[in-house]
């Protein structure tokens, strides 16, 4: 078994778990003015505590790395005030899960959403190109021809993307986007799109356009309030559906994943003369990116609460922490071997004419 980092007998488990507990708390607690904990503010803490008994800098490090504890990373959260987050997360998740099967039952599961923003920038002085032992070299500055917003729908079951492109994202640019997606996939008698929820997303022109896809009657009296058009846009008995992600949950947006794309292979590096080349080369990526890219994401969360499950000896602390040979037998469940003295291996023992002989050196 792979050996403790920090020596049990110089410190017992309570000191060791003192480090781990003050490294979890608030440093105001304990009148550090500092905002997060460093490893000279924990040791500055345990002298005070201890004085000469007090654990060292870097056996506090040992132990703090041990327990994959890192007091100076910090990341940002979103709460998301949704009341009915995990029933509405489910749904998506299990949506997605099935669109294979409702694509074979002559139903398309879309997924839309924006990407605003995106600059047109032309480099002030020409790109240097690649060599060999030089990267290509980029102008920091740059001239700026405007922005424009890519509305784009993806065809979750076959990865398809229909997009319109243009300098406003209004409610009726996101009407003409759905009139649009309507018509190339007008062969299609079910259509659910996953959206979230921005308010050009269940405006009256939304509704308008669902209500004449399923051949209802517009009526904007009976839809004056964003709750009464999204249970219009959300009645599963009509055959043209909008599925809603929860607040704060646009990350369950599937297309969200596909806006990387253009984003690393087309944006980050390009420069445009104008925003007129902006929206042809652009068009022309987006073409050749559905004649020949295109695939669907394998999604796999059904909606249901990560819970972590997985072996310690597979995590990031036990690939470093264990040799390679103990996680091979401990990943694939395989009993220890037992020699013919009673002793117990966890790998069988290498017999002493098969030792590797030291080589020896003068």
């Amino acid at each position: 078994m792979p050996r403790d980092p920090v020596a049990p007998r110089s410190f017992p488990p309570d000191e060791r778990l003192e480090v781990i507990t003050l490294a979890s708390e608030r440093t105001a607690e304990h009148d550090c003015p500092a905002t997060r904990w460093s490893l000279d503010d924990l040791a500055r803490e345990l002298v005070n505590r201890h004085a000469d008994e007090a654990m060292h800098r870097s056996t506090s490090q040992r132990v703090l790395h041990a327990a994959d504890l890192k007091p100076h990373r910090s990341i940002y959260w979103l709460n998301s005030h949704d009341g009915d987050f995990d029933a509405k997360a489910a749904a998506t998740g299990q949506l997605y899960v099935r669109s294979p099967v409702l694509y074979q039952q002559g139903e398309l599961v879309i997924s839309t959403d924006e990407k605003t923003g995106m600059q047109i920038l032309q480099r002030k002085y020409p790109t240097q190109l690649a060599r060999p032992g030089h990267p290509e070299k980029r102008e920091h500055e740059y001239i700026r021809h405007g922005t424009r917003a890519l509305i784009a729908s993806f065809v979750v079951p076959t990865g398809e993307v229909v997009w319109n492109l243009g300098p406003t994202r209004t409610s009726i640019d996101f009407a003409n986007h759905l009139k649009k997606v309507a018509h190339q996939f007008r062969d299609w008698s079910r259509m659910t799109w996953v959206l979230d929820n921005l308010n050009t997303h269940w405006s009256l022109e939304a509704c308008a356009v669902l209500a004449t896809l399923n051949s209802l009657a517009f009526e904007p009296r009976r839809l004056r309030t964003g709750t009464e058009r999204k249970a219009f846009l959300t009645d599963p008995d009509h055959r043209y559906r909008f599925v809603f992600t929860p607040k704060h949950g646009s990350r369950l947006d599937q297309v969200e994943l596909w806006f990387s794309v253009p984003a690393r292979r087309f944006l980050r590096r390009g420069d445009f003369a104008s925003a007129t080349e902006f929206e042809q080369r652009l068009a022309v990526y987006l073409e050749a990116y559905n004649a020949r890219e295109k695939h669907p994401y394998r999604w796999t969360y059904t909606g249901q609460p990560l819970v972590r499950a997985t072996p310690f000896s597979q995590t990031r602390r036990g690939v470093t922490a264990f040799p390679a040979w103990v996680r091979l037998r401990i990943r694939h469940s395989l009993p220890p071997v037992a020699d013919g003295d009673g002793h117990v291996w966890l790998r069988p023992p290498v017999a002493r004419s098969q030792t590797p002989q030291r080589r020896r050196t003068h």
